[in-house]
């Protein structure tokens, strides 16, 4: 596994951070809701195979898709934390309304387009395509609450640097997590606000 750069003498660079929880958890809410609504306008028509016949393949399909969202990449974001090296003092801990802001506005035009496709499938099976969506929103939710349990547990709290999330939080360019204590930048383990 690599680790962050060091500047000349040793020294990590410093570099902007967001907790890793947050960036999972980003997109749970907005692919919930568009689901459920999704699910419910796209409940209406009958489509090609019935209302209830959609509804049933509408479930079965939220709760596969939940699951798979959250065993995807469990492996390396177990790997990613456990060998996760302590933040340096000049790393800039971003917000959490910032990582939650600008993950939204990345993936805008992602989940207008999961939408109506979503909305475009209740004429074949209604209210499926929906449902799938929110079993993807709930699996973002869960994978971000097990993130949270590890937190805890270790007292921990995991970031990856901004720079290198364009394939999100676990993907190839990530090639090590800092760590913090838990009661560092204002979020919760798990990614929620703090109370």
């Amino acid at each position: 596994m690599g680790v962050p750069p060091k500047r000349a003498g040793g020294a990590r660079r410093a570099a902007a951070l967001a907790r890793v929880a947050v960036v999972v958890r980003a997109n749970a809410a907005p692919l919930w809701w568009a689901g459920l609504v999704a699910a419910g306008a796209g409940a209406w028509p009958a489509g090609l195979t019935g209302r209830r016949v959609g509804l049933w393949a509408g479930a079965a399909l939220f709760l596969v898709t939940a699951a798979a969202v959250v065993l995807a990449r469990r492996g390396r974001y177990t790997r990613l934390a456990d060998g996760a090296v302590r933040a340096a003092r000049g790393d800039f801990l971003q917000d959490r309304a910032v990582t939650v802001r600008f993950r939204r506005r990345t993936h805008r035009w992602w989940l207008a387009g999961a939408f109506v496709a979503a909305l475009a499938s209740s004429f074949a099976v209604p209210g499926a395509g929906g449902l799938c969506l929110a079993g993807a929103g709930a699996g973002l939710w869960l994978k971000a609450r097990w993130l949270g349990r590890r937190e805890r547990d270790g007292e921990t709290l995991y970031w990856v640097r901004v720079d290198r999330l364009a394939k999100g939080p676990a993907g190839g360019p990530v090639e090590a997590y800092r760590s913090t204590g838990v009661a560092a930048g204002d979020a919760a383990p798990g990614g929620a606000r703090r109370r």
